[in-house]
């Protein structure tokens, strides 16, 4: 049964996390457009630390946000990112990989068996707690840390002196001289995980950097061009240095070889992921954003066990943005849950969760995560936009029985304008007014749509307000319409306004086909009918976006969709067994029109023994498009549309 769309909770409401009540005080949601630049300024100067350090150290965590007293990924509070996670400790320490109905490697030629695994307790590093250390220097309780701002802050200044001088720093007033303390702010195990969040932040304070923080506090770092900064502190920290050997990153951030094993197991099995030679043998045409629903410590374990049924080629910490490369990317990896997507893709995993306990990850890993992709990008040749670098929750099921099961991650609170930004390549409307497809761009602060089921205890309560990279779409251009159905996720039910369901919504950075306009509403063609949704002049949610678009072939009335792009019966050789093609459970009827996002040649990948000398790459003449068709994409074979510019 839908749920309806409750009234919107405002900032002050009690909001429930894990079990924990974390309440906003209202003089906080009340503050003055300035208050917490303000705040910044006397808590530098009550711990003598510089405040272009203060800025720029919270810049790196939070972009200055308090997003409302709710915890960051790595159960991070407030704009100083304080760690509190023994208080969150109930919170699920789980690998979503190889759990529920999705199969993570998505091959009908070796199908594995996927049965739910209990989630095993989370450990929580001491570079989990400074909030506890914020308490104890400043004699401020943990709930005002937690949820005024104002305090936060104070909190991580105290911290920041009381590593400086942990490290016989002077107190200067000299920003260089605190190299070492704000490295030694990351958290990090690792020289250089903590060296990359130390040139992150000096890198921020050189150029300086001004906005307005999700509750709309005027903030700005003046740039300090000249500045300099003083390594020598970072000698004592003590850090451990992993070796560089063979990882696949640039130099300018901080990264690991912790392979995941290739091994032979009994029964004539082997794990964790296939052998190949790409992007010789397969072009690389995707990278798979996802999120590790659990903690980096733990789940870079799961991926080192080979009977484990998954792997994936990176890990990122969402405290300092660190990286352990698991895979070299010329291999495949176990991770989408759709075997075409797998042997085309590298899939990067995040800490953090999608919506139990937390709504935001760090500027940090953000920034990591950001760099690695446009190296990744570079080296294989993949375009830098949202047909190609997607989500874990775009990936398409590889047949109607396995549409459902598919997973929903990095979910709506991934900042998709965001990471465009750091990768260099921001969204922006192209075609003008008259352009026949829109771009989904909705300002991420702004748009804070409903959902229910961030509280794993109360699956069923309503989510506090927050930023959101999603918009809902219904069935007609009213606020109060039902959402659009999606048959395959929900054969016989309406789609649901659950965090963890993507039946009804358009994400930023998706293409979509107009169909239609009224008023304030916009519709765009999705799933096979027309989708409504909000669209005001004076805050849009999409914006034009000239390109191409498919429609069916005169005298087609309706068109199929796949999952996956095999090639013809003819290409297979005959030691090879005939992959089916098969379409899904949708299709799409003469006028109407979907996005293209690139065009792809039938394509097989045959692996399914340890040896690698047998795998083979089966390659047809059967000609594909990817399309945005819901919110995930799928295939239409080009015989079936005509290609035009809309």
């Amino acid at each position: 049964m839908q749920r309806l769309t409750p009234l919107r909770m405002t900032a002050a409401a009690v909001i429930a996390v894990g079990g924990l009540a974390l309440i906003q005080p209202a003089s906080a949601a009340q503050a003055a457009p300035d208050d917490r630049q303000a705040a910044f300024a006397e808590a530098a100067k009550a711990y003598d630390v510089p405040e272009s350090v203060l800025l720029g150290v919270s810049y790196l965590e939070s972009r200055w946000d308090a997003n409302a007293g709710r915890p960051s990924n790595s159960a991070g509070f407030g704009p100083m990112h304080l760690t509190d996670a023994a208080a969150l400790s109930d919170l699920p320490a789980t690998d979503h990989h190889g759990q529920g109905e999705e199969d993570p490697r998505g091959d009908d030629g070796r199908p594995l068996a996927v049965t739910a695994q209990p989630a095993a307790p989370a450990e929580i590093p001491a570079s989990l707690r400074t909030l506890e250390k914020a308490a104890e220097l400043t004699g401020a309780s943990r709930d005002d840390l937690r949820a005024d701002p104002a305090v936060n802050i104070r909190g991580g200044a105290a911290l920041l002196a009381d590593y400086q001088k942990q490290l016989g720093a002077p107190l200067s007033a000299d920003p260089a001289e605190w190299y070492g303390a704000v490295a030694r702010y990351s958290g990090a195990a690792e020289a250089e995980a903590a060296k990359f969040f130390a040139d992150e932040v000096y890198a921020t304070i050189q150029a300086g950097a001004e906005r307005v923080t999700d509750d709309g506090q005027r903030v700005g770092l003046k740039a300090v061009p000249d500045l300099k900064k003083f390594e020598k502190w970072l000698e004592r920290l003590g850090l451990r240095r992993p070796g560089r050997d063979g990882v696949e990153c640039p130099p300018t951030i901080s990264c690991e070889w912790i392979p995941a094993p290739y091994q032979a197991l009994p029964d004539d099995d082997y794990g964790n992921h296939d052998l190949s030679n790409r992007p010789w043998n397969q072009k690389i045409d995707y990278i798979v954003i996802h999120d590790m629903e659990g903690y980096f410590g733990p789940s870079v374990d799961l991926v080192q066990n080979p009977a484990r049924p998954a792997s994936w080629h990176y890990s990122l910490r969402s405290s300092d943005g660190h990286i352990a490369q698991h895979l070299k990317t010329k291999d495949v990896g176990w991770q989408a849950g759709n075997w075409y997507v797998n042997a085309k893709s590298i899939g990067l995993e995040h800490e953090g969760f999608l919506g139990e306990g937390a709504a935001w990850y760090t500027e940090a890993m953000y920034r990591t995560s950001a760099k690695l992709v446009r190296y990744l990008a570079m080296r294989h040749g993949v375009p830098l936009d949202r047909a190609h670098i997607i989500g874990h929750d775009n990936v398409p099921g590889t047949l109607p029985t396995t549409v459902r099961g598919m997973h929903e991650d990095p979910g709506p609170f991934w900042d998709w304008a965001r990471y465009f930004e750091l990768l260099g390549k921001p969204l922006h409307a192209s075609g003008g007014p008259k352009a026949q497809s829109v771009m989904i761009l909705p300002d991420y602060a702004k748009n804070q749509p409903y959902y229910y089921g961030c509280d794993r205890k109360n699956p069923t309560a309503d989510c506090a307000p927050h930023g959101s990279s999603s918009i809902w779409l219904r069935t007609e251009p009213r606020e109060d319409a039902p959402l659009v159905k999606d048959i395959g996720k929900h054969p016989t039910g309406d789609s649901l306004y659950s965090v963890y369901d993507h039946s009804a919504r358009a994400n930023t950075g998706q293409r979509y086909a107009l169909a239609e306009r009224q008023g304030d509403w916009t519709a765009i063609w999705y799933l096979g009918q027309k989708a409504w949704f909000h669209n005001p002049a004076a805050q849009p949610t999409a914006v034009p976006s000239r390109g191409l678009v498919v429609t069916p072939k005169p005298g087609l009335a309706t068109v199929p969709v796949y999952g996956r792009a095999y090639p013809e019966p003819e290409a297979y050789p005959a030691n090879v067994p005939v992959q089916a093609i098969t379409p899904l459970q949708y299709t799409f009827s003469a006028g109407q029109r979907y996005t293209l996002g690139l065009a792809a040649q039938g394509e097989y990948y045959r692996a399914v023994t340890f040896d690698a000398s047998q795998h083979v790459v089966v390659r047809g003449k059967l000609k594909y498009y990817q399309i945005q068709f819901g919110h995930r994409v799928m295939f239409v074979k080009a015989d079936d549309v005509v290609v035009s510019l809309a």
